[in-house]
């Protein structure tokens, strides 16, 4: 007599099912990250202008208003370098068809993902229900406004010119010093000593201009928020160029990368740029999954500094 299916044969094709869109998403998105560092471009930055009609832009912006976080940030802005989008507004099909628009006939969509978590209740081995939490994460197809017809015009509003360099390095020399970060000069080495607890920056003279100043500050002060009194972010670095290290130094890119948009300055490119990316490329290619980590930390990172500056106290 042939035994009797159970439902246990369906559950375990469904996870495998879910599991290979999961294994999907960040597979794609891995790739696609990767494929714009092959080429040496580094797809986080900022494609457009900090200043638009709807007010100061830093990060792409769904539909709504409310700016994206995180990888998919990293998604659509180099999706806007490779296509070419002045516009930061993103939104799906339906909110475009909502809006009595379409999108043009021809036009591919750019991936976005979504992330959350289900509440399962088990048997454990005692036969007592437990509840378990399952992560999971989809994509979804976004379009850039620039790909859509009819929608009312205030989306499409062109970029304004962004605010003169002294203003928005002025703004940078004061959120950084509202961090009351220790920033020591000298020397000719930009880093940060976790065991001392301070930031190392070479003179402000021994720099191209401003803008770089800032912007190695910006990296700098992500590897800041990795002491053990603030965010305590460890991925087991033990010495210089080992995976830890390049792991770090991918979210203290990406973290200067959000904070350099948010302040309205041009990330640095640093003099052993080819050097990191291969070291980026190996982790990426290692762990697929390492991107999301990354980004998720540098937003951390970020978000941090930010709720260090008057009034987010």
């Amino acid at each position: 007599m042939k035994p009797n299916k159970t439902p246990k044969s369906k559950t375990t094709k469904k996870t495998a099912q879910t599991s290979e869109v999961k294994v999907d998403v960040y597979t794609r998105v891995t790739e696609k990250i990767i494929a714009s560092l092959e080429t040496g471009v580094r797809p986080w930055l900022k494609p457009w202008s900090v200043e638009h009609a709807a007010g100061k832009i830093s990060r792409p912006l769904r539909a709504n208003g409310i700016p994206y976080q995180g990888v998919n940030v990293l998604l659509l802005w180099a999706e806007a370098m490779e296509k070419g989008y002045v516009a930061p507004l993103w939104m799906t099909f339906k909110q475009a068809f909502d809006l009595g628009a379409h999108v043009r006939k021809g036009e591919h969509g750019s991936l976005v993902v979504y992330a959350d978590t289900i509440h399962k209740t088990e048997t454990d081995d005692k036969g007592d229900d437990v509840e378990r939490t399952i992560p999971f994460m989809k994509g979804y197809t976004v379009f850039n406004v620039e790909q859509i017809e009819g929608l009312p015009e205030h989306y499409y509003a062109k970029p304004t010119a962004p605010l003169p360099a002294c203003e928005r390095l002025d703004h940078a020399d004061a959120f950084f010093r509202n961090t009351a970060a220790t920033i020591r000069h000298g020397g000719n080495r930009a880093f940060f000593s976790i065991h001392d607890d301070y930031v190392q920056m070479p003179p402000f003279e021994a720099f191209r201009d401003a803008e770089s100043y800032a912007a190695t500050l910006a990296h700098e002060m992500t590897h800041w928020t990795r002491h053990p009194k603030r965010l305590d972010r460890d991925f087991g670095r033990k010495q210089h160029g080992d995976e830890g290290y390049a792991r770090e130094e991918l979210v203290a890119e990406l973290g200067s990368a959000f904070l350099c948009a948010d302040l309205g300055i041009t990330p640095e490119v640093c003099d052993n740029h080819a050097a990191y990316i291969a070291s980026w490329l190996k982790v990426l290619k290692d762990d697929k999954r390492f991107i999301f980590t990354a980004a998720s930390h540098a937003q951390k990172a970020a978000d941090y500094l930010h709720s260090l500056q008057p009034g987010n106290v």
